[in-house]
């Protein structure tokens, strides 16, 4: 009998490139211009094509994004202990957070541009905020849910309030914390582009841009592309440490095996 977890993967495997298959045959079926919307071989054939002037940009993307998310992780952990561990904090710090968070960021990048100049600045500071906000919500959400008996039973034993943080609430909330990881890394993506759009001149964000008012639909289309495998490739690696260091949280699988 086939594993589940195998019948799982090839199903998912199946489904996606039926997606594209099902895309394919339509764009045929019906006549679909390329200006419209093109095929997935034509953006495959358009990504190879372009690679060697896409790859530059491609780096300058993930590399910016990749420091923005990092300055994103040590500021929201560090808000997020602080809002989780003081009621103060919290009825100060979460309704600033939340305004802020419902701020359009792409108003935001012409008031870094004016601060910073244009480009690489403002978009890593946008990927930042951008990725802010669901890992102090998560953070701060699994150090209010520690469950009191750990912390008396800390207590009981002489512990300060430093060590049943660092004992007991941080190990509480790693499985709030890489949950909110996969989902701050995909903005993260999305706060870069946007400003890569608006004040750079390198990125992929950028090449769609020039490439949209070419009317070149399919390098847009590969841009895309090529924002969603670098999303899929991180949002991997964080499910792949979640399931190493947090495996202890997950008591059972059987959602996902039906």
């Amino acid at each position: 009998m086939m594993d589940p977890q195998l019948r799982r993967r090839i199903a998912s495997v199946g489904f996606i490139i039926g997606f594209f298959l099902l895309w394919e045959a339509l764009c045929w079926l019906f006549g679909v211009s390329d200006i419209v919307l093109p095929k997935p071989s034509q953006i495959i054939v358009t990504l190879v094509q372009r690679m060697p002037a896409l790859w530059p940009h491609t780096i300058q993307t993930l590399y910016t994004t990749l420091i923005g998310f990092g300055l994103g992780i040590a500021i929201g952990i560090t808000l997020g202990v602080v809002i989780g561990s003081s009621r103060l904090a919290y009825d100060v710090a979460y309704p600033l957070l939340i305004g802020f968070a419902t701020i359009p960021k792409v108003a935001v990048v012409p008031i870094f541009v004016l601060w910073f100049g244009a480009g690489a600045v403002p978009a890593v500071l946008t990927a930042m905020i951008m990725s802010i906000f669901p890992i102090v919500v998560n953070v701060a959400t699994g150090l209010a849910t520690t469950e009191p008996e750990l912390e008396d039973v800390m207590r009981a034993l002489r512990a300060s309030k430093l060590d049943i943080l660092w004992n007991v609430g941080l190990p509480r909330t790693m499985p709030y914390f890489f949950a909110s990881l996969k989902v701050a890394v995909t903005l993260a993506f999305v706060g870069t582009v946007i400003s890569e759009t608006v004040a750079s001149n390198r990125g992929i964000g950028n090449v769609m841009m020039i490439a949209s008012s070419n009317f070149d639909v399919p390098l847009v289309f590969a841009g895309l592309l090529i924002l969603a495998v670098l999303g899929v490739a991180l949002y991997a690696v964080f499910s792949l440490l979640e399931s190493r260091i947090t495996g202890w949280a997950h008591r059972k699988d059987e959602f996902a095996m039906g």
